[in-house]
């Protein structure tokens, strides 16, 4: 794609007070908690109901029994990070849990309750049961409420099947017009030399035009990249289209290496990505080879409970051990009442594909869950690049270090969501403080008639990251990845400078980007801590060190 040029001709771009991508919670969430008096675009690329969230079964942790503790939170959430979680970060999460779950019952969300009480759960990891959830369906039943608030909020425009291309920085704008960077940032007349974000380009999929938003803040809450992996627990939007984009306008993204693989994922040919949640094994669920044998009491002495790099491991070991597809868990001891009022929704499916839970155990796989990096924020959710947010699995927050504690990521939705709309208030700037930004200019290229080309570069790419960046991990296995990404890089690249964009070819593009983050990272990393385990370094270092890329264009 050629860059994009004004001309006299040029139209006005839609302008915001704040562009929201993405509609997950932490979108949502945002988006709600804005004053009424901004006016807010939400974009996402599919329906607003598509994102991962509404996929969420566990729940959200917080600290609300009497005998559970903020100290004993952290404390778990440092533990399962393997060192590397930021302290700061983590206990500003933990105090923040409780409102957050406020926040929600205040809007109607129907928490699961026991005696009049909400009913708490516990999941690997936890060392008490604080585990918010509505059934089994926590995520579904959370968004349906978040969107009809949204529905009713008239400050808010929701933009459904709108992609994003690209950024537009203050940095882009003085490359393409040759002004000195204080005239391009434009902010408040002020000498600022710090690269700032001013909108947004985005494909509308209904008109095929790339239309051009002008804001001063962008919130990315785009989700993370799951679908960069073969298998998957995660929708198809999960391509890492804000930490990519980030990553082009000059953001630093910091532990991308660290890729949760949830242990338990229902191996069957018409499941695509069905999450058996973490709660079954929180409830007794056991784990069984083939055979019928236990095995995690021998990987691991809280043995189902255990963090779920480790569960992950464990089963990965073994299925390759004893060549097994598969494996098995089993919580067939629990009465059938139990599991019908606790798991309501994977029963439910599991009996439509042939297997009745209460009387059998069910086929489970490790398979891509959470991107525990991403791009680099502070405890305001800003980025690197001035007037540039990130919220939820699109950033790296510190919180989840080398692994992610189970049911951690939805309550960080939500508290760096308030984080960053009190930043935004406190911000002054407007859109009349702005440039205006060109015009996406598509002149210069044609309509593809190739379009296999996106459909093999994505079936490969997703093969050989399974193949080579998966659960363990070697020097030789990154070398081959490394290779192969710089040659979709290339193609990638070519294709998209001579074609019409399409949403395929930009989340081709936005994978194949973290993808090259993901392997890079991991070969930065001489040892082996949480989610990144290397053949080649199988001890761990003394001191935990994020890993940061910086960009260098």
């Amino acid at each position: 794609m050629t860059d994009p040029i004004s001309t006299p001709q040029t139209p006005a771009p839609l302008a915001f007070d704040v562009l929201i991508v993405g509609s997950g919670l932490a979108g949502l969430s945002a988006a709600l908690l804005l004053p009424s008096d901004r006016r807010v675009a939400i974009l996402t690329k599919r329906a607003v109901r598509e994102g991962s969230s509404g996929w969420a079964q566990g729940g959200i942790a917080a600290v609300w029994d009497k005998d559970d503790s903020f100290a004993a939170h952290v404390d778990d959430t440092l533990v399962a990070g393997a060192g590397l979680c930021d302290l700061q970060a983590t206990q500003f999460v933990v105090e923040n849990a409780p409102a957050s779950i406020a926040w929600l019952q205040k809007l109607g969300v129907p928490f699961s309750k026991e005696d009049g009480q909400l009913h708490l759960t516990r999941e690997g990891g936890h060392s008490a049961r604080r585990i918010v959830h509505v059934t089994d369906a926590t995520g579904a039943a959370v968004q349906q409420t978040l969107i009809e608030k949204v529905a009713q909020s008239p400050n808010i425009t929701l933009f459904e099947n709108h992609t994003l291309v690209d950024l537009i920085t203050s940095n882009k704008l003085a490359m393409k017009t040759g002004a000195t960077h204080a005239e391009s940032t434009g902010a408040t007349g002020q000498k600022d030399t710090k690269n700032r974000c001013v909108g947004l380009y985005a494909l509308d999929e209904d008109t095929d035009e790339v239309l051009t938003f002008q804001a001063p803040h962008t919130i990315l809450a785009t989700g993370g990249a799951g679908k960069v992996y073969l298998y998957t627990t995660n929708p198809d939007t999960a391509t890492g289209d804000g930490i990519a984009a980030a990553w082009r306008a000059g953001c630093r993204v910091q532990n991308m290496e660290f890729i949760q693989f949830h242990p338990t994922c229902l191996y069957h040919p018409q499941a695509k990505s069905f999450l058996i949640s973490e709660a079954v094994r929180g409830e007794g669920g056991r784990l069984l080879l083939p055979d019928g044998t236990r095995f995690m009491p021998a990987h691991d002495p809280r043995a189902e409970l255990a963090p779920r790099d480790v569960v992950a491991r464990a089963i990965d070991f073994e299925m390759k051990k004893g060549g097994f597809d598969c494996v098995y868990l089993d919580i067939s001891h629990q009465p059938l009442a139990f599991i019908q009022e606790h798991f309501p929704n994977i029963y439910a499916r599991c009996l439509e594909l042939g297997i009745d839970m209460s009387k059998q155990p069910i086929p489970v796989v490790p398979a891509a869950h959470y991107t525990c990096g991403g791009v680099l924020t502070d405890l305001s959710a800003r980025t690197d690049v001035a007037g540039l947010y990130a919220v939820g699995e699109t950033a790296c927050t510190g919180l989840h270090g080398a692994n992610r504690l189970a049911s951690n990521s939805l309550v960080e939705c939500m508290v760096f969501a308030r984080a960053a709309t009190q930043a935004i208030t406190s911000d002054r700037t407007t859109p009349a403080d702005l440039p205006m930004p060109p015009a996406w200019d598509d002149s210069r290229v044609t309509d593809s008639d190739e379009s296999v080309v996106i459909s093999h570069n994505w079936d490969e790419l997703r093969r050989f990251m399974w193949d080579y960046v998966g659960i363990v991990r070697t020097n030789k296995r990154l070398e081959r990845a490394a290779h192969r990404i710089a040659l979709l890089q290339s193609e990638t690249q070519e294709y998209y400078a001579h074609f019409h964009v399409t949403r395929d070819l930009l989340e081709l593009r936005n994978l194949v980007q973290v993808a090259d983050l993901i392997v890079r990272s991991a070969q930065a990393r001489h040892e082996s801590r949480g989610l990144h385990f290397s053949r080649d370094y199988t001890s761990q270092l003394d001191k935990a060190v994020p890993t940061t890329l910086t960009p260098t264009h």
